[in-house]
Parts: C-alpha cells; structure tokens; sequence
C-alpha cells in the first residue's frame, strides 16, 4: 500500500519535532564539551535553521523510496501476472 503525502508530510513532521527536542537539549552538551559559545538567539536560530532543512530532506526522501518502491512492487506484480 502506497503512502500519501500527508501521512509522509505528518511522518516528516513527527519525527523533526523528536529532533528537535534532541538537537535542542543536546547541543549545549556539545558545545559546553568542544568550548563553543553562543547566545539565546543563535541557539535558537541554528536548531530552527536544520529543523527546516530536516522536515525538507525527510519528506523529499519518504516520497523518493515509497514512490520506488511503488513502482518495484508493481513491476514485479506485472513480472509474476498477478
């Protein structure tokens, strides 16, 4: 069964929101362990700036395999005469 692009977009979406509460509590670990200063303002900014980019690249690759492996399915369906 193929998957539509809103269950993809609320799959995406779910799964970036899990994301961001890990990139946003663990990235001040990191930086207090590599000694990287930053502001309020700029943590912020850094986690809503890959968050975006997160929900982009997990969509454009949910569409990518679902729609591949779709039309795999369907290749072998004609191959097997089903």
């Amino acid at each position: 069964m193929q998957q539509t692009r809103l269950v993809s977009l609320i799959e995406t979406l779910l799964n970036t929101v899990i994301g961001f509460g890990v990139s946003f509590i663990g990235w001040p670990v990191a930086a207090a362990l590599t000694g990287i200063t930053y502001s309020d303002g700029q943590h912020w900014g850094v986690v809503a700036f890959f968050t975006v980019l997160s929900v982009a690249r997990g969509y454009a690759i949910r569409r990518f395999f679902n729609k591949g492996l779709h039309s795999a399915a369907v290749r072998l369906a004609k191959r097997l005469g089903v």
